[in-house]
């Protein structure tokens, strides 16, 4: 059996990520699994422990990191965001593609690792806003956050874009069916390469 890809999925919050790939889940012929990331941020109103992320203590995420029981780590607004590297190690061998969502720092710290190891079955993209002033417009829409929380999250997305450029792919989410439907194509194509 081949190895599924293991393919990074960054950009600034308020992007768009999640919109795009979730109906992409569905695609029997990516045969695509959402990788769950560890983080220690508070949970939102509508989200599920185990279904968005598993929320865990500060302690515990210490300790799986120090059990090196983690694929990569990083923090963002003072939180700790990761993925458990058993989960997808084990997903990766049953043939399963799988898609981690993770912040740009997560990001770039998994494309040192795996470009030194060679791993052909390791795919990057980046997608990026049309522009600062439209991702700023989309975080005030979503309402889930404070001013000053907004303009962290504003920052930090300004040093992110600043790392696309050590992406594979990037695309712009400038319309959301034709942002969906390069990410699709992509992702066929890579996931056909793969197969052969």
């Amino acid at each position: 059996m081949q190895k599924g890809l293991l393919i990074v999925l960054s950009g600034p919050s308020g992007v768009g990520k999640h919109t795009l790939w979730t109906d992409l889940l569905k695609n029997k012929r990516l045969n695509l699994k959402y990788s769950i990331s560890m983080t220690t941020r508070p949970k939102r109103f509508d989200e599920e422990h185990g279904r968005e992320y598993f929320f865990v203590r500060q302690a515990d995420f210490q300790e799986a990191i120090k059990n090196k029981q983690m694929l990569e780590y990083a923090t963002y607004c003072n939180n700790y965001y990761g993925t458990p590297k058993k989960y997808v190690d084990d997903l990766r061998q049953k043939g399963i593609n799988v898609l981690l969502e993770i912040e740009a720092q997560g990001g770039l710290n998994l494309i040192k690792q795996f470009r030194k190891s060679k791993d052909p079955g390791f795919i990057t993209i980046f997608i990026l806003p049309p522009s600062t002033k439209d991702l700023i417009k989309r975080l005030r829409l979503r309402g889930t956050e404070e001013k000053n929380i907004i303009e962290n999250r504003v920052k930090q997305a300004r040093w992110e874009i600043k790392q696309s450029k050590y992406y594979d792919y990037c695309i712009v989410n400038d319309n959301l069916k034709k942002a969906r439907d390069k990410l699709k194509k992509l992702l066929l194509e890579k996931i056909h390469e793969n197969e052969k």
